[in-house]
């Protein structure tokens, strides 16, 4: 339905930094608890970090734990997700997506953006 929209995935080097961004409708994003998953081929897609309505409580994998940071604007409609000291393990496609009640629920995702870590 359009709601969600991911930007900032590319090509980086192992130990650099990226941000990605997400843009949300206000009719969503707003109502939703909003999350980042990641999918490499031949795996499952995981969560990688979730942030609640509010933005008070975020919750992270232990996989990325000190080194990706999820934050979101209300004001602006955005959802970002701050990625530091990348790994090739990181190597994924990223989505956005948004979650009903908090206990992925993911009733809204976004197209997708690649993120390729060269190590």
């Amino acid at each position: 339905q359009g709601r969600l929209k991911e930007s900032g995935g590319g090509l980086v080097q192992s130990g650099d930094s990226l941000r990605l961004s997400c843009a949300a409708s206000t009719e969503t994003f707003e109502t939703y608890a909003m999350g980042w998953l990641r999918q490499s081929p031949g795996k499952e897609r995981e969560v990688v970090a979730s942030i609640s309505v509010s933005g008070d409580s975020r919750w992270y994998d232990d996989s990325v734990k000190g080194r990706f940071f999820i934050s979101r604007d209300n004001a602006k409609d955005v959802v970002e997700l701050q990625m530091n000291s990348v790994k090739a393990e990181d190597t994924a496609v990223y989505f956005c997506a948004a979650d009903l009640l908090g206990d992925n629920s993911w009733v809204y995702w976004g197209q997708g953006t690649q993120v390729t870590v060269s190590s």
